[in-house]
Formats: C-alpha cells, structure tokens, sequence
C-alpha cells in the first residue's frame, strides 16, 4: 500500500517497487509506474494502485459427484497482473488521497472473480465423474481441468490478468463416506496385519520346533558319540585285559620254559656230576678191587677219620683189633719182601 504524507494542502505519495501507481489529474492519466515517489494537489487528482506482484486466491468448494455423492475441492490460484492500466480500467483500484487505503474491494472482487471461474470449471468434471474414481485420480484432473480453463479463458487475458499456476490439494468425499470407503480397506489393511501375525507366529512356532529337533538331533548325536565312547572304552579295555592275559600268558611261558630248561640244565649237570662222580667211585673202587683186607681197613679208618670232627667214644677189643694187627704185620712183611727182592 502507498505512504502518502501530508504538507499544508500539497500531497507527497510513495509507492512500494511491487506497486503500480497511477495518477490522474482533471480525468487525464499523467503518471503511470511502478515503485513511484510525486507530489501532488488532492483537489485535482485521483490515484490509483494496482499491486504487480504475485498474489494467491485459495477456493473450497463443494459439488456432487456423478453417484450423488457430495465432494469437496480445496486448493489455490495464483495468478499476477500483466497489464495494470487495463486492470484499472475494469477493477476499481483508487486510493483514498488522505490516507493511501483502497476506496473499494478491489482484491476481494479479483479473489471472487477467480474462485467463481474455478468453480464453474470443476463443476464440470466433478458432477460427471463417479466418487471412487474422483478419488483415485481426482486432485490431478481438477487441477488441469482449472489451470486449462483459466489459462484459455479470454476475459482474462482482456483484463490485463495472466494465471500463474493452480494447485488442488484435496478432493474429497464427506466423513461419513470417507470412513465408509475406507473400511473395506481398513479391513483388508488389518487382514493383512493378522496374515502377518499369524505368519510370525507360525514362522516363530516353526523356528522353536526347529530348534527343538536341532537340540533333539544333538542329544541324539551326543548319546550316540557316548555309546561309541563306551563301546571303544568297553572294547579297549578287553583289549587290555586281553593284552593283559596274553602278556602274563607268555610271561608264565616263558618263566615256565626257563624254568623247564633252567631244570634240563640243573638236571644235566646233576647228571653229568653224578655220572663223573659215579665214575670216579668206580674208578676208586676198581683201585680197591685188588687191595687187602687191611689196606682197605686203613684206608676206611683214614676217610673214616676225615670225616670225624670229634670221637666221643672209642672201644678197641681185642677181638677187633687182633685182625687188625694181624693184617698190618702181614702188609708190612710183603712191603720188606718186595724191598729185599728189588
């Protein structure tokens, strides 16, 4: 909006650069631009201000679809003036000269103009679709079918005004219906989640089993390992004992066979001691085969005396003795005898 001060009876106006201003003095325009600063006479001039900016007209409004169901479009226009001075020829911009505010409506009368035009082109559509498909494609259709409309639209063009873009946000069916298309959605969304818990659970009952029959096959892999352990223990130490018995087996053979040939030994020697010692007595007893009586008398007297270590008794008779002397006196004769001859 314009700043206008005021100075006796003359009139200092300042306009923003997004402002169009227009001055007329005795119905005759001799001022026309943006962003302008001029003094003026209020007692003979009029002004007006046209904004070039972007501006944006939001719309609601409501229709019937094809089914007689009731909808809903919402969304914005946004449009810009391209020609000021035609627009100010249609539309009332005046500025009050005292104060720089707009005599009339003139943007509420562009945002009616608008909304209307909007409204009529929707209509169209909006009454000969049905509301599942306004639904599904709805908010897409609305807005081209507007943004075409007001685009082509030559008293538009003619009012120096050129649409930006449009933008539809929502179409939409009352509450009551909404929630009513939604249910079947809602209840097939929740299908979905009960399929899904049903699903987990089965998959979490079949992962438990799983591991169940995984630690079940380990028991039963783990019981059999140990029934080979036992058994390999079992057979080993059979194999032990048999080893065992074989080796205390060979060893009572082979002290029985030393003992049997330390026995042959011990026996031969015996036998070879005994036969050199029988054959010595018969050698010695061949010796005294051709000896007197009283020779083997002394010689038994002396072996007699050899083994004697004490004589606790000794009788002499004579009848014992008489022989005796006899037999050493004959010996002695002999031995003289055979000195003589020699």
């Amino acid at each position: 909006m314009a700043t206008i001060h005021r100075f006796t009876f003359l009139r200092h106006l300042r306009a923003e650069p997004n402002s169009h201003v227009l001055h007329y003095r005795k119905g005759k325009l001799v001022r026309s631009g943006r962003g302008l600063a001029f003094w003026y006479l209020p007692l003979n001039a009029s002004l007006a201000e046209v904004p070039t900016c972007d501006l944006e007209q939001p719309f609601l409004f409501h229709a019937r679809s094809s089914d007689f169901q009731e909808v809903t479009a919402q969304g914005a226009i946004a449009y810009r003036v391209a020609d000021p001075e035609r627009l100010a020829e249609r539309v009332d911009f005046s500025l009050d000269l005292a104060t720089g505010a707009f005599l009339k409506t003139p943007l509420e009368d562009l945002a009616q103009l608008f909304t209307k035009q909007a409204q009529q082109l929707a209509w169209g559509y909006l009454a000969s679709t049905p509301i599942r498909q306004l639904l599904a494609e709805g908010v897409e259709a609305v807005r081209e079918r507007v943004r075409v409309g007001l685009t082509d639209d030559p008293d538009l063009g003619l009012m120096g005004l050129h649409v930006v873009g449009v933008n539809v946000t929502r179409v939409a069916p009352t509450a009551d219906l909404e929630k009513a298309l939604q249910a079947p959605m809602r209840e097939h969304i929740q299908q979905s989640a009960d399929e899904a818990t049903f699903a987990r659970r089965a998959l979490a009952v079949e992962k438990e089993r799983a591991i169940a029959e995984n630690e079940l096959q380990n028991r039963i892999e783990l019981a059999k390992r140990q029934e080979l352990l036992i058994n390999q223990e079992g057979a080993n130490r059979i194999r032990e004992t048999k080893e065992a018995a074989e080796a205390a087996r060979l060893k009572a053979e082979g002290d029985a066979g030393n003992v049997r040939l330390k026995a042959a030994a011990d026996a031969d020697k015996i036998r070879l001691v005994d036969e050199a010692k029988f054959a010595s007595e018969r050698e010695r007893l061949e010796l005294y085969r051709g000896l007197p009586a009283n020779v083997l008398w002394s010689l038994a007297a002396q072996e007699l005396a050899g083994k004697l270590t004490r004589i606790d008794h000794l009788n002499l008779s004579p009848e014992a003795l008489g022989p005796l002397l006899q037999s050493l006196m004959s010996a002695g004769a002999a031995r003289l005898t055979e000195g003589g001859s020699a």
